[in-house]
């Protein structure tokens, strides 16, 4: 049982906070402002505080500081429904436990109490000036969840793996984790393994020595050293070669390099911060990544969402690229941002930028209309379905047959079979107000083939199915 305070003028979240929290056995106490939890803390010493940040008044982390002197032993989590990387930057800066993107669950805000309750170390105050990056724009929960996670892992020496779809914004992640560490006043050198030839990967990253091979006319540094002090960060890790993944392993381990043609080694201090959108998992089950460097470069993982997955972030985006390429303000109106939520985005943030580029081109610096929008590719519809079923099948045959083991049941095609039957006609049923007949002419399947589909998988249990 312990003292838990929050503060928020949102009088649902608090209430529901303060019942999950009291029938999980702890004594609660509700600010609505940072004025009267300032005195709520004199009287009522928590051992957690849930701080808003949006507050009437003084708002949360104006008051953090303060609040921290005043209850110097509390763990204190920052609430937000506005925040962004420098809101989250600012709350780990500031000491606080942990930072809660609004919407979340009971669930978490319950998990969290818990975490913070078992922590025994007391919070710190730093006065580490944090240097954010603006262009990471995203409002969905998931994107908060990125601004978190980069905030945690800034200060740190940790390596970082960053996951996502091509076109992601993966390299300003890597940015923003450089921007607010320690490091930030060394170098940020970004590498793209996949556009590197192959042959020349090694002596590029670990640099050659004078006549290491033909052509190596003089001693040259590879990228790793001129990183020295800062931070590297490979791109498209899973096209390194298996014979430098070795080497790398060991700058991990050991902090030194082995140049190409080399006899000595050289030390080197760099943090290595690593991207890729392929199934770095996968290619260690299929030999093709070594799995020591694998959980080695994994140590704090941040996965991007793609863009289809980010709700309304499509407008806020849009509105930014429109006034940064414009240098000032622009107009959307709501039939063009319609136009831009019902596309696909193969190419995620990246081809939605280039399309609002071609817009303020055309448009002349007007509004945007949505004819300014370059034409949608027929194909970009079913070309982005098929690469994101052909990955998720890839990652399910993969761990069905890790779990099966050494064992064969030979039930891989029925199963994968039966999960696409049904979804595939639950589906067209829907869209179809369960008419057999239209379904049927939308499978390409007979009425009597979509009957015993139907029967099989129970889709139309109060149906009729002798007649349409």
């Amino acid at each position: 049982m312990a003292n838990i305070l929050i503060i928020d003028d949102e009088e649902s979240i608090a209430w529901a906070l303060r019942r999950a929290f009291e029938r999980a056995g702890h004594v609660v106490a509700v600010s609505s402002s940072a004025e009267d939890g300032f005195k709520k803390l004199a009287a009522f010493p928590p051992a957690l505080v849930f701080l808003d940040v949006r507050l009437p008044g003084i708002d949360g982390l104006s008051a953090l500081g303060k609040m921290q002197r005043l209850a110097p032993a509390a763990r204190f989590v920052i609430m937000t429904a506005h925040g962004n990387l420098s809101t989250a930057v600012k709350a780990v800066e500031a000491g606080s436990f942990d930072y809660l993107a609004k919407p979340f669950d009971l669930a978490q805000a319950l998990d969290t109490v818990q975490r913070a309750l078992a922590s025994q170390e007391a919070p710190t105050e730093t006065t580490t000036t944090a240097a954010v990056s603006e262009e990471i724009i995203g409002h969905c929960p998931a994107m908060q969840n990125v601004f978190k996670r980069i905030a945690m892992v800034a200060g740190t020496d940790a390596c970082v793996l960053i996951t996502g779809e091509s076109g992601t914004g993966k390299e300003l992640v890597a940015r923003a984790v450089h921007a607010n560490s320690p490091r930030k006043d060394k170098p940020f050198l970004p590498v793209h393994v996949a556009a590197m030839n192959p042959n020349l990967v090694e002596s590029e990253l670990f640099g050659h020595v004078k006549g290491a091979f033909t052509g190596a006319e003089r001693t040259r540094p590879g990228l790793l050293s001129l990183a020295d002090g800062g931070t590297i960060f490979l791109d498209e890790l899973a096209d390194i070669p298996l014979a430098v993944q070795a080497k790398l392993l060991r700058v991990l381990e050991r902090q030194e390099i082995l140049p190409v043609g080399g006899t000595q080694t050289v030390p080197v201090n760099v943090r290595i911060v690593s991207a890729t959108h392929a199934d770095l998992a996968l290619a260690v089950r299929e030999s093709r990544f070594r799995h020591d460097l694998f959980y080695r470069l994994n140590v704090y993982p941040i996965h991007l969402p793609p863009l289809r997955e980010r709700g309304g972030d499509i407008a806020v985006l849009s509105q930014h690229f429109a006034e940064s390429i414009l240098r000032q303000p622009a107009t959307i109106p709501a039939d063009t941002l319609k136009e831009l939520q019902d596309r696909v985005w193969p190419g995620n943030v990246r081809e939605l930028r280039n399309a609002i580029e071609h817009a303020t081109i055309v448009g002349r610096g007007g509004p945007i209309r949505p004819e300014h929008l370059p034409v949608a590719s027929n194909e970009s519809v079913p070309f982005a379905f098929e690469q994101v079923v052909t990955e998720e099948i890839r990652k399910w045959v993969a761990a069905r047959i890790v779990l099966a083991g050494k064992n064969e049941p030979g039930e891989l095609y029925q199963s994968l079979t039966d999960i696409i039957e049904k979804t595939l006609t639950a589906e067209v049923l829907v869209r179809v107000n369960g008419n057999r007949l239209a379904a049927g002419r939308w499978l390409g399947l007979a009425r009597a083939t979509v009957r015993k589909i139907i029967r099989k998988h129970d889709l139309m249990p109060n149906a009729e199915l002798e007649e349409d």
